[in-house]
């Protein structure tokens, strides 16, 4: 708890050895996280290509950890009834990937799943305007989307502290996610600048000790 504010703490299961996916998802319940991340890539909006919707009915079964599917494709609309038949909790989406955005969002909540919007380092919060009241959540990527390993690109953290101003200024209820370079020596600002949700990878899963990690992360960092 920062500031009263309960800091949640989402896995990006594309960080782990997928040969022992069941032991993953079992580290990350043992290891007190909030939610598995689900990278979903079609090798046209981002390079790679990841995890289709079998992946996640699949992980359903042997978790009840709820997850946030973040779709990093092109057209995210096609893509919303197959995923939440699939069992999303929560599905996310690229501004910079789809024109009728509100119907998108509309279709997620509809599906009774939350409904988020990304935005890459390039775009900026002013972007959100039209949309900011009728999201669940913003997803800041700290990174370009699709390269695993990156460090975070400084000038999107002052994003967070954007939508934070925002979010009191107009009494809004959405929380801030951040995706991209979360570790325990970056969680503390973004933490700082009104961040709720942080979304890691490679930090947790090659730690000596990822519970401790997880803690860590959670607790503002080092």
């Amino acid at each position: 708890m920062i500031n009263n504010r309960k800091i949640q703490i989402s896995v990006s299961i594309l960080g782990a050895d997928l040969s022992k996916v069941d032991q993953a998802i079992k580290l990350c319940e043992d290891s007190g996280v909030d939610a598995i991340h689900v990278d979903v890539m079609d090798g046209h909006f981002v390079p790679q290509i990841t995890f289709g919707n079998k992946f996640l009915s699949d992980i359903k079964k042997i978790t009840k950890l709820p997850n946030d599917v973040h779709l990093m494709v092109n057209n995210p609309d096609r893509f919303i009834d197959v995923y939440l038949k699939a069992g999303a909790d929560a599905i996310s989406f690229h501004i910079e990937a789809d024109i009728h955005v509100n119907k998108t969002l509309s279709s997620i909540k509809d599906g009774g799943a939350k409904a988020g919007i990304c935005i890459i380092p390039s775009t900026p919060v002013a972007a959100l305007s039209e949309i900011i009241d009728i999201v669940d959540f913003v997803q800041v990527m700290t990174v370009n989307p699709g390269f695993a390993g990156q460090k975070i690109i400084h000038s999107s953290i002052r994003k967070i502290g954007e939508l934070d101003a925002i979010r009191r200024a107009k009494n809004l209820s959405f929380e801030i996610s951040v995706d991209g370079g979360v570790n325990s020596q970056t969680a503390g600002e973004l933490i700082k600048q009104g961040a709720d949700i942080l979304i890691t990878a490679s930090a947790f899963f090659n730690a000596p000790d990822p519970k401790k990690e997880a803690a860590i992360i959670r607790s503002g960092g080092l």
